[in-house]
């Protein structure tokens, strides 16, 4: 058995990357002859209809602030919870389509964040009702934000009847239940992503269970993971400049623990040492676990690191370059599989930017939303 291995951060990194009725007492006994009724005097009534009054204006108090508090686009957190009591710890409204929600989650020992780009009539749902959903992963090193603060997602019609989820996945959390040298715990990403958020996102904010799953980069990789490591919940999956292979083209073990070295003390916690606990790494390569996507609707796309449209025309990106042959090697696993319903695009120039990312987006909705049907 080879020995586990010490990882050595790299000096550079390459750019781009980017929870009795009450009320009444008894009196005391007295013979049935000593009842007296006696007629109500006017104090009393006096005072009673005070009382009425107080009651019926603190009543009207409430329902006004109520009104005032969903006016503003704040909304008390929906009673709900996951299966392992995860929930929404606060929620806001930060446009007309845009709710940001707060989850404590045992599975990451924290609160992390969750945007949802929310469909036409959602704010008005009924008990019951339900939208298809669309998972939207963000890559290394960003954040919940990323797809809203840099596409057009937000004002793209064709999702107008969709459920787009784009939750948290920590700088550098690849998308993964950490291993942390055998002990597990948090964080863990999957966990809070297709068992935390899932779960309350269907008992209390209109998900329905036909899924899919699309994301850049990191968020590439975590999509087909997701899709491959979780048969039949999701329906298709997207993936652009996704880190696709992390164990057998040339240069991608050390990318994915170059991409954790950044951003955690100890890489190897991910997964564990490449060679030692290879079962591991394996486990969650989607290379590896092609024979799982063969079946469901894939598309892939990429650049090739040169210059392209979008960039300067001296830009070039050796993290695209090496993330087009992984790509490409899944592409050629999946085809010699019997893939039904891969699609690629390997677009030739383009390096590790948004503009490409937003491009490849509209160009997988397609296939993404006919899988929704």
């Amino acid at each position: 058995m080879t020995s586990p291995r010490r990882f050595e951060p790299p000096r550079t990194r390459s750019a781009g990357w980017d929870p009795t009725p009450t009320g009444f007492a008894r009196r005391a006994h007295r013979p049935l002859g000593a009842i007296v009724e006696r007629p109500m005097r006017a104090p009393f009534v006096a005072v009673l209809l005070l009382c009425l009054f107080m009651i019926a204006g603190l009543l009207s108090t409430g329902t006004a602030r109520a009104g005032a508090e969903d006016a503003s686009g704040e909304r008390p957190p929906v009673p709900v919870q996951a299966s392992n009591g995860a929930r929404v710890v606060d929620e806001v409204r930060v446009a007309a389509n845009l709710v940001d929600l707060t989850i404590s989650s045992p599975a990451l020992a924290t609160t992390a964040k969750v945007r949802l780009l929310t469909p036409d009539g959602w704010e008005n749902r009924r008990p019951g009702q339900r939208w298809p959903v669309l998972f939207l992963l963000h890559g290394c090193c960003a954040s919940y934000l990323s797809w809203t603060r840099s596409t057009d997602v937000a004002s793209i019609p064709e999702l107008r009847g969709v459920l787009v989820v784009m939750p948290e996945a920590g700088r550098a959390g690849f998308y993964s239940d950490w291993w942390n040298a055998g002990a597990g715990g948090p964080p863990a990403w999957e966990t809070f992503h297709l068992t935390e958020v899932r779960q309350i996102l269907e008992r209390g904010y209109g998900a329905s269970n036909h899924r899919v799953i699309a994301g850049l980069s990191m968020g590439g990789f975590g999509a087909l993971s997701y899709a491959a490591r979780n048969p039949g919940m999701f329906r298709a999956a997207a993936s652009y400049s996704g880190v696709v292979d992390t164990r057998h083209t040339p240069g991608a073990s050390d990318l994915a623990l170059s991409i954790a070295a950044s951003n955690v003390p100890d890489p190897l916690a991910l997964w564990g040492d490449p060679d030692a606990q290879a079962g591991i790494w394996a486990a969650h390569n989607p290379v590896d676990l092609a024979a799982r996507l063969r079946n469901l609707p894939v598309y892939l796309s990429c650049g090739n690191g040169e210059a392209g449209p979008f960039d300067p025309p001296d830009a070039t990106s050796s993290l695209e370059t090496l993330l087009e042959s992984e790509n490409r090697l899944l592409s050629e696993r999946l085809t010699r599989l019997g893939a039904r319903h891969l699609v690629t695009n390997f677009y030739g120039p383009g390096t590790h930017g948004w503009r490409y990312w937003e491009r490849q987006l509209h160009r997988s909705l397609p296939m993404l939303l006919a899988a929704l049907r």
